[in-house]
């Protein structure tokens, strides 16, 4: 049989609802500047290196032992540092972890979404969130963001907005992202309280992955967990830990929804090598979040200088900037990536996303652009 027979027959056996569709994935290139995918630029400092290290060594012996199917120690110093960071009293019984916080999300709309059910998000938002209906055969229901005209008001969502869709469409599942990815924007919490009383049968997800880079004042959906038992609140340590590699993801809801999520997760899903890393990244909390302040002053800075060559820029309080004004998104990101300088194409016109790096890379990347809108070359 032929390679090509071969895959006809494969196509022919798959799902048909997959057929035809490509897998996610962000671009991954080997280029100086590497600015795609909201990675934390800063490497993870030789101190929590060492701690890591010794951490995995101690667990080593007892790999041949299955891992703690509750990760007890992990749950209760992901609820520490929520408290701390947070001043609420977050407790283990409402935490969950998994393999990233995709994991975690999944978890959510396999036990309480799937065949006959619905998801909807507001979209542009989060990529994965169709991707979580379609693994799971849930029915995808794309809410629409806007209540300006402006590129900087474009995606916003009001709470009247948000409520009279899923009032309307009475979903089983919510998410929010908040900030929202690619636009950066934060989401009141208004917004989330009128989801809620809205659906009062749907599960109300808000994704927090950026929250630690969320501009001060911007408050957490946490505040709204008492009393909620609906609401689930998302986090990860990929972004702000600078632990996109150790895929470590988390959740806080009340107990019982977390129980229900032991109904659908994999036997051990989480190894111990995971549980250990994760346990040494949080008892590093402050050091490996000391470069967040720094994270954020290039975010800003992209912000004003982008504005300044005539374009335009989203307020972020994520740590990545939705770009708009290109007049051929594609053509700027192949010129970028030309200079050495690799964005993300998010799929929306005139719109380019780039993730705040360290001042070298933000440098980089302004110039590259710079140089693409010399006289001559201007998108506008």
């Amino acid at each position: 049989m032929t390679t090509t027979d071969a895959a006809a027959q494969i196509t022919d056996l798959l799902r048909p609802d997959l057929r035809g569709r490509s897998a996610y994935g962000a671009p991954q290139l080997d280029v100086p500047v590497q600015l795609n995918t909201n990675e934390n630029s800063y490497p993870v400092p030789q101190l929590v290196v060492a701690a890591m290290i010794e951490a995995i060594t101690k667990t080593a012996p007892d790999l041949n032992r299955y891992p703690d199917r509750e990760f007890t120690a992990l749950r209760t110093d992901l609820a520490g540092y929520l408290t701390r960071s947070s001043g609420l009293p977050i407790e283990p019984a409402q935490i969950w972890a998994g393999n990233g916080s995709n994991e975690v999300l999944l978890h959510v709309v396999q036990a309480f979404a799937g065949p006959g059910r619905s998801l909807m998000a507001f979209t542009p938002s989060y990529s994965m969130y169709p991707n979580y209906a379609l693994s799971t055969g849930t029915t995808w229901i794309d809410g629409f963001r806007g209540v300006g005209e402006t590129d900087t008001r474009r995606y916003d969502l009001a709470p009247e907005m948000a409520a009279a869709q899923v009032a309307e469409h009475r979903p089983d599942v919510v998410a929010i992202a908040s900030p929202n990815n690619p636009t950066g924007t934060a989401v009141g919490l208004d917004v989330i309280e009128a989801v809620y009383e809205a659906a009062p049968r749907a599960i109300v997800v808000v994704d927090e992955a950026y929250a630690e880079f969320a501009r001060t004042g911007t408050p957490s959906a946490l505040t709204l967990l008492s009393g909620r038992p609906r609401l689930v609140v998302s986090r990860t340590m990929s972004k702000a830990f600078a632990l996109a590699g150790g895929r470590l993801g988390y959740l806080a809801a009340d107990p019982a929804l977390v129980d229900a999520l032991r109904l659908v997760r994999m036997p051990y899903h989480l190894s111990t090598q995971s549980q250990a890393v994760a346990r040494a990244a949080l008892a590093h909390a402050d050091l490996l979040l000391a470069e967040v302040e720094a994270i954020k002053a290039q975010r800003d800075r992209i912000v004003t200088e982008v504005t300044a060559l005539g374009l335009t820029a989203v307020p972020s309080d994520a740590n990545f900037v939705l770009v708009g004004g290109f007049s051929d998104a594609a053509a700027s990101w192949q010129a970028l990536l030309d200079a050495g300088v690799l964005v993300r194409d998010v799929g929306l016109p005139g719109h380019l996303r780039v993730t705040a790096g360290t001042p070298a890379e933000t440098t980089a990347f302004l110039e590259a652009l710079r140089a693409h809108l010399a006289p001559g070359r201007q998108e506008r």
